[in-house]
């Protein structure tokens, strides 16, 4: 039976993720990369944890790939809607120089995602890897390729000339150290309502190994509502650094909360040491709200995903 994931894990991911960063930033997909693994198990493990297996491959002692795969469960949001969910999804990471894993990688999926209804996002710019999920019956997932589809691009700009941050009167930068934790949470509640993510969540989050309170930036309103908030994960052996998550309360938007919020995390980010900062958004023609904000402020695409599929077989 494939192992369940724990934070040692993911942390050997991260490094597999720093290090292929290092040498093929350009083959790190939307969930491989090191802020992400961090965000991802941090906010959810304490819910969905049950329904995650992972496997790791090793070489010479060092991790070389990874599979993350989460099975079919049921989410449950803060607006009390429940949503079943019969598929199963990998997350995966194989290094360039063991590229032949992948077979092992897609053969463990199929075999842990048994017969239900598979989805992977392999990069686009992967080509063996596509050749070889095309080889095992993955095809484009055409709902998630289209107009309005959940397709992935990862942005990056460098962070030696970036312009400071002008916040509408009143408003004022805080910090998850200074607000706190029940106003970070909040913050993030307001941003992406209706949503699974708690304070339990935000405890998994603090609890990872990157996180830190005076990287996770808060907007604070005249009348002391945490109208935007965004996390910052700093990579320090590569000095990059990801937004991750970004949102705003809907009853700030367009008011250019998003953009100073941005800004002054770079600059942030640099202080810290970073000298190139990254962030994911959804591709879609259909979906360009998020990747204006981000091109606004200097990001351009680095990579992309390329969301595949495999029909679920009758038991």
């Amino acid at each position: 039976m494939a192992e369940l994931l724990t934070a040692a894990d993911v942390q050997l991911m991260q490094e597999l993720a720093q290090r292929v960063t290092a040498t093929r930033p350009d083959l790190v997909n939307s969930d491989a990369s090191f802020g992400e693994l961090a965000w991802n198990w941090g906010r959810g493990h304490a819910v969905d944890g049950a329904s995650w297996r992972r496997r790791l491959w090793f070489a010479g002692g060092d991790p070389v790939a990874w599979g993350w795969v989460t099975l079919p469960r049921r989410v449950r949001r803060s607006d009390g809607s429940v949503t079943d969910v019969a598929g199963a999804y990998l997350a995966y990471q194989v290094h360039p120089g063991h590229a032949e894993l992948v077979d092992e990688v897609i053969a463990w999926y199929d075999d842990t995602a048994g017969a239900v209804e598979r989805t992977v996002l392999p990069g686009a710019g992967d080509a063996f890897a596509l050749e070889r999920w095309a080889a095992h019956g993955y095809v484009p997932d055409q709902a998630a390729l289209g107009d309005t589809g959940s397709w992935t691009q990862l942005n990056e700009r460098d962070l030696t000339d970036v312009e400071q941050p002008v916040l509408p009167g009143g408003f004022r930068f805080r910090t998850a150290a200074e607000a706190g934790p029940e106003a970070a949470v909040q913050a993030h509640v307001d941003a992406w309502a209706p949503t699974t993510y708690t304070a339990e969540s935000y405890e998994g989050v603090r609890q990872t190994a990157p996180y830190r309170a005076d990287l996770h930036v808060l907007v604070e309103a005249p009348d002391g509502t945490m109208a935007a908030s965004t996390i910052m994960w700093l990579d320090e052996v590569n000095k990059t650094a990801e937004f991750e998550p970004v949102g705003t309360h809907p009853g700030y938007r367009r008011r250019g909360l998003g953009r100073a919020m941005l800004l002054h995390g770079m600059h942030l980010a640099r202080a810290a040491g970073a000298t190139k900062m990254t962030v994911a958004c959804l591709g879609a023609p259909g979906r360009p709200e998020a990747r204006e904000l981000y091109y606004g402020v200097g990001f351009r695409e680095l990579s992309r995903d390329a969301p595949l599929s495999k029909p679920g077989t009758a038991g």
